[in-house]
């Protein structure tokens, strides 16, 4: 399983113009509104709320991944947006985040494959050199290339 199996290029946006976190997630969630792997929408984005509301996903290095393992979700699914100047996300190292990636996941089955995701996605945006390849990249077709460099 890798993150290119479910990056799309019509669930990303790199010019995301928010005014809030909240404003930020509900944009990016619309980008996966039509997904035939979402089956209840609205439910699916209450839980990425409820689980954010738990603490932040914020991780820093102007990063967030707000994400729920749901009931209303078939399979994994994943949007990424992209903030020029950066929003106030309650951050753990309280930079504003720039790179957002909205993720979903079934909650009874596939919890080691989006573990698995999860740790891999960490791992990569944890090096400055990658996470400048994303703020540079200028279509959602050279940020799944960034990506599939890495995968192999």
């Amino acid at each position: 399983m890798k993150v290119t199996d479910y990056l799309k290029e019509s669930q990303m946006d790199l010019n995301l113009i928010a005014s809030s976190k909240e404003d930020a997630i509900n944009k990016l969630g619309v980008l996966l509104k039509n997904s035939k792997t979402i089956s209840d929408y609205d439910r699916f984005i209450r839980n990425v709320f409820e689980r954010e509301s738990l603490n932040t996903t914020g991780i820093g290095h102007y990063i967030a991944i707000p994400h729920a393992r749901t009931n209303t979700v078939k399979d994994f699914v994943i949007a990424f947006g992209r903030v020029a100047d950066g929003l106030e996300f309650d951050a753990l190292d309280k930079k504003p985040v720039k790179l957002i990636f909205l993720m979903g996941t079934p909650r009874e089955k596939g919890l080691n494959s989006y573990l698995k995701i999860l740790s891999f996605l960490t791992r990569c945006l944890d090096k400055g050199s990658f996470r400048e390849q994303l703020l540079n990249a200028s279509t959602p077709k050279e940020i799944i290339e960034i990506f599939k460099s890495i995968e192999h």
